[in-house]
């Protein structure tokens, strides 16, 4: 790569709204704040690059929302809760009832290649619990439902180019667009762009962390009651089918494909690539077409070796790459590998996961006014990150960041100053759990404000 550079002056940008809160990334941590924001009576804009709301969840296709159920009570609502039910309405998301949450080989069976079970379990077989399979346009569908209900003024294919500061303070961003550089003005902005992108602009410090990179797609045409059968008759011919599968990938989580509420469609949230940079132009170009040689590789060997899979096609290749990790914040205080693996709870909890929380701290960037961070970017070490990134806790962590940033511009006051205890109150209000209340199970270890 050049190492020349040249000189390019800003120019000008067209302001194009004004709100009390803008929200940069429509991805589900995005979207949880927007709506989040508008119910406590702030104006919202809210941008998002791609022409759809989604993020990971419906662009990236991760069609499983899990890490939300710690084994006697489901975690993570609010929001959440809402996305779900009311895409179970339109028959875009299929989840266990709580009759059939528990352990045994039977119900394995039944759920288990819907992804609705506790994939860090140490035990056999592993659990059923509250974890749900959606479709991504259903994703979609009822994302513009929602934030038109709220009454969010929502500009996709905006893309943020700038942070426009007055001193150590945000004021708004500029994105770049068709029509040109424009400018959302705000008195909070929360960045949801799960890389970081407008904190690391305004001068927030962070680490550069990296994961595996993936190429997640669909099939079609699968038999899967077929493929399941094969599986239980026949375990021996199975695995070794399945072990040269995940060969031809290079890399794939144990269940390499999963049912999803469509008929005959199955999801791949494979092949994984691993020492690649998601912040890199020609590492995440490079996994785009290794991703799609690797995916065509398998195509042809399961159609020609895999029962059920005989007539299978893919039916698509998801729009965004599977980014885990990049920028991760320096905030006020930075979450840990054991704060998540030990439950610690904080005194400043203000979102929670599956048996872990996270501090309003990790959500602020260190020397940085008028902004609050919610998403896989939050104020964490790597091997924290890597523990707690999955899409229910982001929108936990986005639900809390849009009540705080509400209540920062109806109290004139910086999101910093903003009380945790006045935070979840709101977040309980509407209908979410922010973890101030530890779960009975949780080995419990305040750590004070």
């Amino acid at each position: 790569m050049t190492s020349e550079r040249i000189t390019d002056s800003p120019g000008e940008a067209t302001i194009v709204a004004r709100s009390d809160v803008v929200v940069v990334g429509g991805g589900p941590a995005g979207f949880s704040a927007a709506i989040a924001a508008r119910r406590e009576g702030a104006s919202v804009t809210l941008i998002e690059r791609y022409p759809y709301l989604g993020g990971l969840a419906a662009g990236g296709m991760v069609l499983v929302l899990d890490d939300m159920h710690n084994g006697d009570e489901v975690t993570t609502t609010g929001i959440c809760t809402e996305m779900i039910d009311r895409m179970a309405k339109v028959g875009a998301c299929v989840f266990p009832p709580p009759e059939e949450r528990g352990q045994s080989w039977e119900l394995l069976r039944k759920w288990g290649r819907w992804g609705a079970f506790d994939f860090r379990a140490q035990t056999k077989p592993a659990p059923i619990v509250m974890a749900a399979a959606f479709d991504p346009d259903g994703w979609k569908r009822i994302s513009n439902d929602m934030i038109a209900e709220a009454g969010v003024d929502v500009r996709l294919h905006s893309w943020f180019s700038r942070a426009v500061m007055d001193g150590n303070r945000i004021k708004g961003v500029i994105c770049e667009t068709k029509a040109g550089r424009q400018a959302i003005m705000g008195d909070v902005v929360i960045d949801a762009t799960g890389d970081l992108d407008v904190a690391s602009a305004a001068g927030a410090g962070f680490v550069h962390g990296s994961y595996i990179l993936t190429t997640v797609f669909r099939l079609g045409g699968v038999d899967t009651e077929e493929a399941e059968r094969f599986r239980h008759e026949d375990p021996e011919t199975y695995a070794k089918i399945d072990r040269q599968a995940k060969r031809l990938m290079g890399g794939s989580w144990d269940l390499w494909w999963l049912k999803t509420p469509l008929p005959g469609i199955v999801w791949c949230n494979c092949p994984h690539m691993t020492g690649l940079d998601g912040l890199s132009v020609e590492d995440i170009t490079k996994a785009d077409f290794e991703g799609r040689k690797r995916i065509y590789a398998l195509v042809d060997f399961v159609r020609a070796n895999m029962p059920g899979f005989g007539s299978c096609f893919v039916v698509d290749v998801a729009p965004q790459l599977g980014v885990r990790q990049t920028r991760l914040l320096e905030g006020d205080y930075v979450v840990t590998k054991d704060d998540v693996m030990d439950r610690v709870h904080f005194a400043d909890t203000v979102a929670r996961g599956r048996d872990y929380y996270t501090p309003y701290r990790a959500m602020l960037p260190k020397g940085i006014d008028g902004m609050v961070v919610a998403g896989r970017h939050y104020a964490a070490t790597e091997a924290a990150q890597k523990q707690s990134r999955e899409i229910p806790p982001c929108m936990s962590m986005g639900q809390s960041a849009g009540v705080a940033a509400a209540l920062a511009v109806a109290s004139n006051i910086q999101p910093r100053q903003v009380q945790p205890a006045a935070i979840c109150a709101r977040v309980r209000a509407q209908g979410g759990d922010p973890g101030d209340i530890p779960s009975a199970n949780a080995k419990i270890m305040e750590k004070a404000a």
